[in-house]
Parts: C-alpha cells; structure tokens; sequence
C-alpha cells in the first residue's frame, strides 16, 4: 500500500537467542466471519525433579537486532490504542511469519490493571495482527513475580482470549527441571547463571508486549529489557537455587537484567504507552497519558526512548538524572552489543507530524548529557 504520510527522523546529531525481525506493512482488514482456529490450551506441566540443566554458552551475535532492524522505532502518538497498534507493527516493516511458532511474552507481572499489567485490548489487537500473518501456532507465556501466574492469567482474561482466538497458553512457573535452559556467560553479574524457559528459546519467533513505568524495587524501569525477568526462573526444580532473591538482593540487579538479555532476541517489541506510570510501580503509581505506541526490535532504542517518555513527564530522580545511556540497564545492554551503541543512532520512523513533533522532542531528551 503507498504511504500517503511519512515522517522519519533519521540520526543526524553524530555519526554511530533466537529468531529474525518480523510483520509486515500496510493496514489489514480482518475478513467478517473467518473462522477462529480451535483454541488449544496447553495443561500445566508438573514440576518434576531433575538434575540441573547444562549451562549452555550464549553466543552474543544471537542475541543482536538485524542490521535493517538497528535503532529502528516506530512512534506513534493516538488516542486510539488498537488503530495505533496496527499502525506501529505495520510500519515497521520487518520479515514475514508464515509458517513459524510464536511466543508471545506480555507484561503478566501482577493482575493489577495497566500500565500495572498488559492490557487485554493490546494483547487481543497484536494477536489479531499476528494471525494475519499465518503463523503455524501462538504461544503466550509468562511468569508472575507478584502472584500466582495461572491465577494473573485467568483475571486478566488470557485464558477467555485464547479460546476465543486459537492460541496456547503456558504457565512458566509450572515447567519441569527441562523446561528451563541455564546460561553462564562470561563476566556476568549473575553468581550461577541465570535460566530461561525452554518454549521461549524454541520458537521460531518471540514477541513481546511491554508497558511504560517505573519499578519501585530497584529496576528503576521496566520496559523491554525488564520484560525478560519474566521468561527467567525463579527456581529450577533439582537445582535449589533462588535466581530471583539474588537479582533482587543485588547492588547490581539493573545489570543483571540486561545480562538476561543475552540469550535470545525478540522479533517485534511493543510498547504500549497509553498511560504510564512516572513513579512508584510495577504495579501502581502516579498515572500520566503520553498517547503513544512503540514498535521495533532493539531493546537498547526501545528502552531509550521510554526512558525520555518519563522523562518528558517528569519521573523519579533515578530515571531523571544523567545521560539516558547512563541508566545502568541500558548501559550494560550496549556494553553487551544488544542494540544501538548511542542515542545518535536511534532511527525514528513517524506516521504523522503529531508522532514526529513528539519523537523530535525525545530526541533532544535523549542526546542531552
């Protein structure tokens, strides 16, 4: 479809596992009455004793964006959540899915309502939108850090979407001592390793959703980096570990985040930033409207950009102060080479003068030192 509208902001301040980028462009129409596919909801795996996992060697270059995808982040300003969706996944413009297994990791932290939690509509449109695309199976997946996870699912209605909409569901908590694969990569912060689940590391493709807010208990933020603490373990059956009580006990927990980030690399980010919370959070917080919806692949820009969200807003003085690339997940994240080295480098691709005004204003946010 030709584009009667685009606005890109290109970097021009100074010159800077598992899966390929994907969905394509172009609005889509859904046709009335097509027949959803037979849901299929994955039963619990009961946790059986094992011995620990293997630890398996990361290999960094996996867990890097495409070098089309680098920097790349759709912006888009509206007060229409699902019109903003489709516009931000179809402008970005990556590689098709026809054929591939999908995990799908939403923000399923807590039940509390968004930006607490994702919000059913943006994970009903994305569904949708990934449907289209032919996938052979979509799998959602997550693990709650503050609740029963079986338990945040049903309250947030995933388990009423995936009947409605064909999808699989697993509950991460639940898996077996082989659900999990162990990564103890070099100069990590982690003092065994860290694990992430098995069905995330064998699709085809993952996908995240993410929401926009602080993070009271020493993440300072969670968007699409901080997502990923949900596909790790808190525990491996046979293994006796707590990974979680370290992270979280740790002067180095923002590095640790990003560290998880290592073993795999989404192929489409969304950030729902309808709302946001500016502090407090995960789970509540004083609430601001920034109206906009984010889509790429590169956590390093994805984050970035968040980060100037709040701090366009006004945030707390851990997310305020500093250069954006000083905020220790992202830094350690460049310093790891998961995305763009430098603010210079986040591309910008706006459907709109409102989306291009508001991405020229995160661009002095984020080139301000």
């Amino acid at each position: 479809m030709e584009r009667r509208t685009f606005v890109k902001l290109s970097a021009a301040v100074a010159g800077a596992a598992l899966g390929t980028p994907i969905i394509s462009a172009c609005a889509r129409v859904f046709p009335e009455g097509e027949a959803p596919l037979k849901a299929s909801v994955a039963p619990a795996t009961a946790p059986s004793p094992s011995l620990p996992p293997t630890p398996t060697a990361i290999q960094p270059a996996t867990a890097q964006p495409t070098a089309d995808m680098r920097g790349r982040v759709v912006l888009v300003r509206t007060d229409d959540r699902a019109a903003g969706i489709r516009t931000a996944v179809e402008w970005l413009e990556p590689a098709p899915l026809r054929g591939k297994r999908l995990f799908l990791k939403p923000n399923l932290n807590s039940a509390d309502a968004f930006p607490g939690s994702t919000h059913i509509e943006t994970l009903s449109e994305l569904v949708k939108l990934l449907e289209g695309m032919d996938p052979a199976s979509i799998t959602i997946g997550d693990r709650s850090g503050m609740g029963d996870t079986g338990a945040v699912m049903r309250q947030k209605g995933i388990d009423t979407l995936a009947a409605e909409l064909g999808l699989e569901t697993v509950v991460l908590d639940d898996l077996g001592g082989d659900g999990w694969v162990l990564f103890q990569p070099e100069d990590s912060h982690w003092s065994q390793g860290f694990a992430l689940a098995r069905p995330l590391l064998e699709a085809d493709a993952v996908i995240q959703t993410c929401c926009l807010k602080t993070h009271r208990y020493g993440g300072h933020f969670t968007f699409s980096l901080k997502n990923s603490v949900g596909a790790a373990a808190k525990s491996i059956p046979g293994h006796g570990h707590n990974f979680m009580n370290e992270l979280h006990a740790s002067s180095f927990q923002r590095e640790m985040i990003a560290e998880i980030n290592q073993a795999y690399q989404p192929d489409l980010i969304l950030l729902d930033g309808m709302e946001a919370f500016v502090d407090g959070g995960p789970d509540w917080g004083t609430k601001v409207s920034p109206r906009v919806i984010l889509a790429g692949s590169d956590r390093v820009a994805i984050d970035s950009v968040a980060v100037a969200i709040l701090r366009y807003f006004g945030t707390t003085p851990e997310v305020q102060l500093g250069p954006v690339f000083g905020q220790q997940q992202i830094a350690r994240a460049v310093e790891l080479g998961l995305g763009v080295n430098r603010p210079e480098e986040i591309d910008f691709v706006t459907p709109d003068p409102e989306s291009a005004s508001f991405a020229q204003a995160l661009r002095e946010i984020l080139i301000a030192l």
